[in-house]
């Protein structure tokens, strides 16, 4: 046997998996509440003497670790266009694992550099212009930087005819140089970004928050890495993560428009794409869902009155660690996980409209056409802790509610039963063809 040990900080529960990779099977998990405000190897004790009682493990060949707790990744980007320069600053972070706190376009204001320093992210990521194009703003925003006060590093990932003069302009803060996010109009070329991301996670976050040397990337590219993985297997695949503070959505397919005389509006969508809805979660950002959808959907989802739907909300913002007793608190709970499935796969799907042009009416697409996406995976303690799973899904699918969103039409469900998505992909680095043996045995329909 070589027992393999997975950790996953979460915001809210540390998880914990151990895996055999010799006769590739999961051994057991076990999770803790984290405890991020003391110290988090509290909350892994617990879950460690937890798993110990259930495998008799106390020693691991190998110990690998992510991690989205104590705000995660938290990253602002800097970009020229908001459709351009800027939404791929915002795909490169988020595919990193970064949960996005700041998105500015055009030149940085006075009160745009206050909110940076209120905001005190991880990284900066500034971009803007084409290689060779427009110089005046990224400029701009790096002579603004270098007068704004800050710990955080600075990525420089713009117009690459004015790196080093940028570089020179910050030369008293912490920056690295990358090839450009967009080099030219509608070319996306984000992956030297996320790993330039992740580097510095590793560099410089992790151990200053705490977590010590086994953690090895941000929960959610764990996520995305054992998403990737399993496509591969089954086709086309998006994933749901509603978790306490944030619901991430993974697409891995193609997008593109299915009808050649459909335009596409917009950049490139990445074949493996995610996004992080920083607002909308089960217990933090609880209230997020109720701005997003309003108190009277919730109630009429939940089949009770608004006022305890209302004080619900604020029992479990308070008290993030609160798991549903009662039929009502069950109710509600669904009702929430409802409309955070729904608002973060429309937000995360492109969309279709009728436009005009000099040849007449035509459809224009913006995003990616998830339509034909027939598989969609859950994952997070809401949704596995919920008896009404098949129940769920459907608040991911296209419907009459919103004929111009391109969510997927219909799609079986596959449940990451055990919570060990983020782990898989952790292994993957290590031992792939066990990663995936068991992914495939734990993760079904």
């Amino acid at each position: 046997m070589k027992p393999v040990l997975l950790t996953d900080f979460g915001s809210t529960y540390t998880k914990t998996v151990a895996v055999d990779t010799f006769e590739p099977k999961l051994l057991g998990y076990a999770s803790a509440h984290t405890t991020v405000t003391t110290d988090v190897k509290i909350g892994l004790e617990t879950a460690l003497d937890e798993l110990k009682r259930q495998t008799g493990i106390s020693e691991y060949s190998k110990k690998f670790a992510c991690s989205s707790a104590a705000g995660g990744l938290r990253m602002i980007t800097c970009g020229l266009v908001p459709e351009l320069t800027a939404k791929a600053a915002s795909l490169a972070s988020m595919g990193a694992g970064a949960k996005i706190v700041g998105l500015y376009s055009y030149e940085l204001t006075e009160d745009d550099t206050d909110e940076i320093v209120s905001k005190s992210p991880d990284i900066l990521l500034l971009t803007g212009g084409t290689d060779g194009g427009n110089k005046k703003c990224i400029l701009h925003n790096a002579q603004a930087l270098a007068d704004t006060p800050g710990e955080y590093p600075i990525i420089i990932a713009g117009n690459r005819n004015c790196s080093r003069e940028i570089q020179k302009i910050l030369s008293h803060r912490r920056t690295y140089l990358c090839e450009n996010v967009m080099p030219s109009i509608g070319v996306l070329n984000i992956e030297p970004a996320r790993q330039l991301i992740r580097e510095i996670f590793l560099e410089r976050i992790v151990h200053a928050k705490g977590f010590g040397n086994e953690v090895l990337m941000p929960t959610p590219a764990a996520v995305l890495t054992a998403t990737e993985m399993l496509a591969r297997e089954t086709g086309d695949l998006m994933a749901i993560d509603v978790g306490g503070a944030t619901t991430d959505v993974y697409s891995i397919a193609d997008g593109t428009p299915r009808a050649a005389s459909t335009l596409f509006k917009g950049l490139p969508e990445p074949f493996a794409k995610r996004t992080v809805e920083g607002d909308i979660g089960m217990r933090y950002s609880a209230s997020g869902i109720l701005e997003a959808v309003g108190p009277t959907r919730i109630a009429e989802l939940a089949g009770i009155n608004e006022d305890s739907v209302l004080e619900y909300i604020k029992h479990i913002t308070m008290h993030p660690e609160f798991l549903p007793m009662t039929e009502e608190q069950k109710t509600i709970d669904f009702a929430l996980a409802s409309m955070a499935i729904n608002t973060a796969t429309t937000r995360h799907a492109g969309s279709i409209e009728e436009v005009y042009t000099s040849s007449g009416r035509v459809l224009a697409q913006t995003g990616k056409d998830l339509t034909n996406v027939n598989k969609i995976l859950m994952t997070g303690g809401a949704l596995l802790n919920s008896d009404r799973q098949q129940e769920l899904v459907k608040y991911a699918l296209s419907g009459t509610d919103d004929p111009k969103s391109l969510r997927p039409e219909k799609a079986d469900l596959l449940i990451d039963k055990h919570y060990i998505l983020a782990a898989m992909g952790l292994l993957s680095g290590y031992d792939p063809k066990a990663a995936l043996k068991i992914a495939k045995e734990n993760i079904s329909g």
